[in-house]
């Protein structure tokens, strides 16, 4: 082969490589950088998307019903209260009424529930004693 057509062949393939971003003959691929807007990161990275994906969307959380631990459908979940340390610290139960109707809000430690989600298990407790609780307001 004449060395100046493989010359000129080797240049038009590290061209084509850099403009189609890929790696130089013999070296790694790099992962993508995450979105710039500015000089600012936005969005998350993949390691951070693991980590959301193993919660639980707080939309998701709210009107679900609430269980004791027997299966009876006790109320359900109007609100949550999260802490200044950023720690959900109480639900916000609805004990009462038909949509909307004599509603009764109690407000219940997350601690004394079995489980929040996927199901709000509220163990050893019942409609009427969850009634019987002050009534919750909001200030």
């Amino acid at each position: 082969m004449n060395p100046k057509i493989f010359v000129h062949a080797s240049i038009a393939c590290a061209s084509l490589a850099l403009l189609a971003g890929g790696p130089a003959h013999g070296q790694a691929a790099s992962p993508p950088a995450a979105p710039v807007a500015a000089k600012a990161v936005i969005g998350v990275t993949v390691a951070e998307t693991q980590l959301l994906a193993t919660g639980y969307r707080a939309t998701k959380l709210l009107k679900q019903d609430v269980y004791n631990d027997k299966g009876e459908k006790i109320g359900t979940v109007d609100d949550l209260v999260v802490s200044a340390d950023g720690t959900l610290s109480t639900a916000i139960v609805n004990v009462g009424g038909f949509l909307g109707l004599g509603k009764h809000l109690v407000a219940i430690p997350v601690k004394q529930f079995a489980s929040i989600a996927p199901k709000a298990v509220l163990p050893k407790a019942s409609k009427v004693e969850l009634k019987a609780l002050p009534k919750f307001e909001y200030v």
